[in-house]
């Protein structure tokens, strides 16, 4: 029998998840646009959801808009934001080992006159705020660093580079679809001023999820999606209302316990010759692991029928080393041992 274990590239559905969605699919399928009574009863599940979803992050609920997922959000935090400067263009800083989704957004922008700066990690995937402060320049419109590495686990010093863009006035945005429900964030605290989130990373469905933003009735990110007028005209499109309520309950019923699959997998892990990468400020539920020996590998294939994720290791095609293992220092031997083992997510507490 197969065991899942690349929770980090998705979890399942929850059951609670799942019951609060079925009545908005069949019985409650009014448009929550409509005027009549059964499209405020749907609107008004959506605001509770997003209530829900600004609570856990220190926001305020007209803060939150909802999109497709991570991706999408992304894409409207730095697109949104960067087409309102189009007449001068400007400059970007992000890191080398972001999301492929705001790699390939960043590539695109400078396709148009954009100026993007690629911050590289130290060998355990992190993030120095000394960095950030050095690669500002009179131009920059945006910092955009990750929370958490999806390939890596490693968890990026948010607060402190949030200091850094709020000191210089610079908005700043994190891509939390690894963190958001696992770690304690607050964007007051942290300094953040967009944050994206996707629900299929914390037991919801998928085709859903969120950005943050800081004053969002007043924000000029352009959107990318233009419609009826939908979240404070920053995302066009019906709101899907099965999905945002999943999303809603995917956040009030996230696990604060460690699941039993942990001490299983763990234990199992530790009978092989490997090295773990990512340093020790980590998410628990994220293992990188390069195996010593081909005859590890080899072995572990053999002796565990577990689905984990190879493509975060290699390029499928082409076994070239993933942007990020070759960031770290890894060699294109070394990737190919390279697997991330990802177990089911629970809140961790504090970053």
């Amino acid at each position: 029998m197969n065991n899942y274990l690349d929770y980090a590239a998705s979890t399942p559905a929850s059951k609670s998840v799942l019951d609060a969605m079925q009545p908005w699919q069949s019985d409650d399928f009014a448009n929550p646009s409509a005027s009549h009574i059964a499209g405020k009863k749907a609107a008004d599940a959506i605001q509770k959801a997003r209530a829900t979803i600004a609570d856990k992050i220190g926001a305020m609920p007209s803060e939150i808009i909802f999109t497709s997922g991570a991706s999408e959000s992304n894409n409207l935090a730095i697109k949104g934001l960067a087409f309102k400067h189009l007449d001068k263009k400007g400059h970007i800083i992000t890191t080398a080992i972001e999301h492929k989704c705001i790699l390939n957004t960043c590539e695109f922008l400078e396709s148009i006159g954009f100026d993007v700066t690629y911050l590289k990690p130290n060998q355990d995937g992190q993030i120095s705020p000394d960095d950030v402060l050095s690669a500002i320049q009179p131009n920059t419109i945006l910092i955009s660093v990750h929370h958490v590495n999806n390939e890596l686990g490693t968890i990026q010093p948010i607060a402190e580079i949030g200091d850094v863009a709020f000191e210089h006035n610079i908005p700043f945005h994190t891509d939390a679809a690894q963190s958001f429900c696992k770690l304690d964030i607050d964007v007051d605290d942290m300094n953040i001023d967009m944050l994206s989130l996707s629900g299929h990373k914390i037991y919801g469905p998928k085709g859903i999820g969120a950005l943050y933003v800081r004053d969002a009735r007043d924000s000029e990110l352009v959107p990318l999606i233009h419609g009826g007028g939908q979240e404070l005209g920053l995302r066009g499109g019906t709101s899907p209302t099965s999905l945002i309520v999943g999303l809603g309950a995917a956040v009030e019923c996230f696990p604060v316990t460690q699941p039993a699959e942990y001490k299983e997998a763990i234990e199992s892990i530790k009978k092989y010759q490997y090295v773990l990468n990512g340093g020790k400020d980590t998410v628990s539920s994220i293992w990188s692991i390069t195996f010593q020996s081909d005859f590890e590998v080899k072995r572990f294939i053999e002796t565990n029928n577990w689905l984990i994720s190879q493509g975060s290791a290699c390029n499928a095609m082409s076994n070239i080393a993933s942007h990020v293992l070759a960031s770290v220092g890894l060699s294109e031997d070394e990737a190919r041992r390279t697997y991330r083992i990802s177990l089911p997510p629970f809140f961790l507490g504090k970053s």
